[in-house]
């Protein structure tokens, strides 16, 4: 099953900064995670919302309590097309360059179409979150 040779993408969030260096300012999305614990702020570049192809995402990660950021997370991603029931062949790489700041890099979306990333985290707090992109 194509999930399970993807989802190898655990390893700790790594201190150096990876992808663009610049997400807007403004997220295209913010969310909760499944147990309310975490609130998210999701950015993409280079577009945002993301377009087909090769892209990275920026999760901002707060507990929700107390607002401060989260840090020392592992986060693991993994894009998947739910209509389709298959992921992308490319696995993802996590890089923490602030606090609460992870940076997803080689989120490849190459097919048009629903798109979940699905975002396990584990460390101080275990949770995840699945946002998900129409990718005209």
């Amino acid at each position: 099953m194509a999930f399970a040779a993807l989802a190898g993408c655990g390893a700790p969030a790594s201190a150096a900064p990876a992808g663009p260096s610049e997400f807007p300012a403004q997220p295209v999305m913010t969310l909760t995670s499944a147990s309310g614990q975490l609130q998210i702020e999701v950015r993409t570049a280079p577009q945002q919302p993301p377009s087909r192809g090769d892209g990275s995402v920026e999760l901002v990660i707060r507990n929700t309590t107390t607002n401060a950021p989260e840090s020392g997370l592992s986060i693991d991603v993994v894009p998947w097309m739910p209509a389709m029931g298959h992921g992308a062949s490319i696995v993802p790489a996590v890089a923490s360059p602030s606090p609460g700041t992870y940076v997803i890099t080689n989120v490849d979306l190459f097919m048009p179409g629903t798109w979940e990333l699905r975002t396990t985290v584990s460390g101080s707090v275990a949770d995840h979150v699945a946002p998900s992109f129409q990718i005209p």
